[in-house]
């Protein structure tokens, strides 16, 4: 059995990670999913989420947000529309956006698109979880 996959994650930008790993598990958009080596081969819709993989003994996470993920026995490869390193993310910044979702969701205003709040109100949760500052949801 092998004891690694090969994970690589990129965006329309770069790419951020193709390293070999001993599990992932990815955010789909109907649930998380888990990676080991020899998975059977999986496509799935990327969801909004905190991608997390195991490298040696450590654990690094990334924040992601839409695209696809191809899983084969030997690697998994994610195609996201965003995705953020955890030592990448404005703390700050995402806390900003966090509060700003939930107030228009709190107080919502005629026209206001509730889903696109919902999402950013998501993805602002998966950035801050990324980051190691996970919110209540």
């Amino acid at each position: 059995m092998m004891e690694t996959i090969l994970l690589e994650v990129a965006t329309p930008d770069r790419l951020l990670v193709s390293e070999p790993v001993r599990e992932v598990q990815i955010p789909t958009s109907h649930g998380y999913i888990g990676v080991l080596p020899e998975h059977a081969p999986l496509l799935a819709e990327l969801g909004i989420g905190v991608l997390s993989y195991v490298t040696g003994n450590e654990t690094k996470r990334i924040a992601v947000s839409g695209g696809y993920v191809e899983v084969r026995p030997e690697r998994v490869r994610v195609l996201a529309d965003v995705a953020e390193p955890s030592g990448e993310i404005d703390v700050e910044r995402a806390l900003a956006a966090l509060k700003r979702a939930e107030e228009r969701l709190r107080h919502p205003e005629p026209g206001i698109d509730i889903a696109r709040a919902i999402n950013a109100m998501r993805r602002a949760q998966a950035r801050l979880a990324a980051a190691g500052r996970p919110v209540e949801k």
